[in-house]
């Protein structure tokens, strides 16, 4: 099917709405992003398949991405005709009988409800009505982790089937792109980007106009831009969701990006650990090809333009632009210095635009809406929504978008719901690997990035990881800085050497041989390969350790003087003992102890040899009696 005119997508959007929004006939969809199917989503999905065509139900059954709500997977929606959509959540697959038999009796009583949503604001197609029933079940918006989201970048997500570009045309997909060619000048999309005051969502949030106006401006005839999902931060997963939930939105933001700086050629640089991502990218391109939305002459213009997926090998440092450069071309992955930049001289030195998924993701919601509109979401200089994955020690996990601006303790204690098991939050780690990490007592700061940047961390990709009390954050520094210093590329000296011998002297803290002179040499260190370092890994990898530093350097002290780790984490500094008291002999510890060092008959205290104890926690794991506790070594 060929679409060329805006009649042609409009009428693609009145043909297919009724799929989203069912006049008649009960709609299923089950979530199957990544999250959904860890946890037997598509076991779900494949029951729900079996028995609707052993009953010859007459409901419809598709898949949707992941609404962000991960804890709660795996998600189920249904819509009811003219009533709204419910959402399920934790549906297992001998759940799928009760459901069905509930819409087939027009019953209202489902099992395992969540909420509902009665209207759904698409952004750039307006706001859906899906009905007003189900009124004693709470709407999404008044849940705890929606309430105070604010979506653009996820406004499709979880809503319309990411495998079948019609339902993303019904939502008003590719309008914006039919205005940039139909209606727009390269210089005028420019303006609308530099109007919205859009920054990169990568992490260094480099105004988004400047990098196409240094593009368009380049006077060659070849041209690329390309699409940096090399998302490598540990428990950061935005842009899979992206990717799994919406691909069409990235698609459409970087034919734009094409037409604007004048290339025609496309390149999705994404890391290879992403199976699904990569299948729904692909099919989404072949979809876009298929209706003369990607390719040649778009939408019956003279403009062509096409997109190809390369897959990393899950180099951290091939997210810096110049390393990801030289991996598309087939070189190892190692930054280059700046000038010339990308924008100058970049893929096969011709000049190139990267943005990153988020960053493309909202592009057609800027020309949709205008840059005016965007500007006025957030703050000044920190425009827009950004999306998180709130991961860690946190009663809500998932996917949060806000405007910049919100405060911290709004995301952790509102939307978070605080540290899981009734503790205590003691901070996060906010920028990934090369973030820094936040006390509790300064999360009162604005979530933007020069609040971030002021308190010694970064706004990076996006990933933000809840520690609670029991975190020792002299671990959580030999933590990260154990993945910057394997993920660094070795280049140049200061990023090499410099986090080696960092990682050294917290090995030696850890292990109890710390000595005061050790933190003094520490902080210099870092504060050298910081100022020193060719590219953002190195510059940025010294931030957990000098964060930490300054907001817990008790910590690091009570390691050294006291040898003691304050939240019983580092094993030099911690025994497990068993209370023979409360010790029943039930032998459980015994055969799980993986080094076989508990002693005792059954029925009768047992004993830990400390000698060839490995401190693996085990035994505290598995006591059914509280026998077992962890305590402080030197206090033994």
């Amino acid at each position: 099917m060929k679409i060329s005119s805006l009649k042609d997508l409009d009428a693609v959007k009145e043909s297919v709405l009724k799929k989203l929004v069912p006049l008649d006939t009960p709609s299923i969809r089950v979530g199957l992003a990544t999250c959904g199917i860890s946890v037997g989503g598509n076991l779900v999905y494949e029951e729900f398949k079996k028995q609707i065509k052993e009953k010859n139900l007459n409901i419809s059954l598709s898949k949707t991405g992941c609404i962000g709500f991960c804890k709660e997977e795996p998600l189920v929606n249904i819509t009811i005709p003219k009533r709204g959509i419910l959402i399920l959540h934790k549906i297992e697959p001998e759940d799928v009988n009760g459901i069905l038999e509930t819409i087939i009796n027009n019953k209202e009583n489902f099992d395992k409800v969540l909420c509902r949503i009665n209207t759904w604001d698409h952004i750039i197609n307006g706001i859906i009505d899906y009905g007003n029933g189900f009124k004693d079940i709470p709407l999404w918006n008044e849940l705890n982790f929606f309430k105070g989201q604010k979506k653009i970048v996820l406004r499709n997500a979880g809503i319309i089937n990411p495998e079948d570009i019609e339902e993303y045309i019904a939502v008003g997909g590719y309008k914006s792109l039919y205005k940039s060619l139909k209606e727009m000048s390269p210089q005028e999309i420019i303006n609308e980007i530099k109007d919205s005051g859009l920054r990169g969502r990568g992490g260094a949030g480099f105004p988004t106009s400047l990098k196409w106006e240094r593009a368009y401006t380049e006077k060659n005839s070849k041209k690329y831009v390309i699409c940096n999902a090399d998302e490598g931060d540990p428990g950061a997963y935005m842009n899979r969701n992206e990717m799994e939930s919406d691909p069409h939105s990235i698609i459409e933001g970087m034919i734009i990006g094409g037409y604007t700086i004048g290339a025609s050629e496309g390149v999705i640089y994404i890391r290879a650990e992403y199976p699904l991502a990569v299948e729904r990218l692909q099919k989404a391109i072949e979809e876009a090809k298929f209706y003369s939305l990607l390719g040649g002459n778009i939408l019956g213009s003279d403009f062509n333009f096409d997109i190809s997926i390369v897959k990393g090998a899950g180099a951290f440092v091939c997210g810096e632009e110049t390393a990801l450069i030289a991996s598309i071309e087939g070189k190892s992955g190692r930054p280059k210095p700046r000038p010339p930049y990308p924008a100058q001289k970049g893929l096969w030195n011709k000049p190139t635009n990267i943005n990153n998924v988020e960053t493309w993701t909202n592009i057609p919601v800027i020309i949709s809406k205008t840059g005016k509109w965007f500007s006025n979401i957030g703050t000044i200089n920190n425009t827009g929504t950004k999306v998180f994955s709130l991961v860690g020690k946190v009663n809500n996990v998932g996917l949060v978008e806000v405007e910049l601006g919100t405060p911290i303790e709004k995301i952790i204690y509102d939307i978070g719901q605080g540290a899981a098991d009734n503790k205590d939050v003691k901070a996060i780690q906010v920028g990934g690997p090369s973030g820094g990490c936040i006390p509790s007592n300064l999360f009162n700061t604005s979530v933007d990035y020069n609040s971030l940047t002021k308190l010694g961390a970064i706004m990076g990709s996006g990933g933000m990881v809840v520690m609670d009390q029991d975190t020792c954050m002299v671990d959580v520094s030999h933590f990260f800085l154990d993945f910057t210093m394997d993920e660094s590329c070795g280049k140049c000296v200061p990023c090499r050497k410099g986090l080696k011998t960092m990682f050294e002297i917290l090995e030696k803290i850890i292990s109890g041989n710390g000595e005061e002179q050790d933190l003094i040499i520490l902080e210099e260190l870092a504060n050298t390969v910081k100022k020193t370092s060719l590219c953002g890994l190195g510059q940025t990898a010294p931030n957990p350790i000098l964060t930490t530093l300054k907001y817990f350097k008790d910590e690091y002290q009570s390691h050294i003087s006291q040898k003691i780790c304050p939240a019983k984490i580092c094993k030099n500094f911690i025994e497990y003992t068993i209370d023979t008291n409360k010790c029943t002999g039930c032998t459980v510890c015994a055969k799980q102890c993986p080094v076989h060092v508990i002693d005792g008959s059954k029925n009768k205290p047992h004993f830990i040899n400390q000698q060839q104890c490995i401190k693996c926690g085990t035994c505290l794991a598995v006591c059914r009696f509280n026998a077992v506790s962890k305590i402080p070594k030197n206090k033994v």
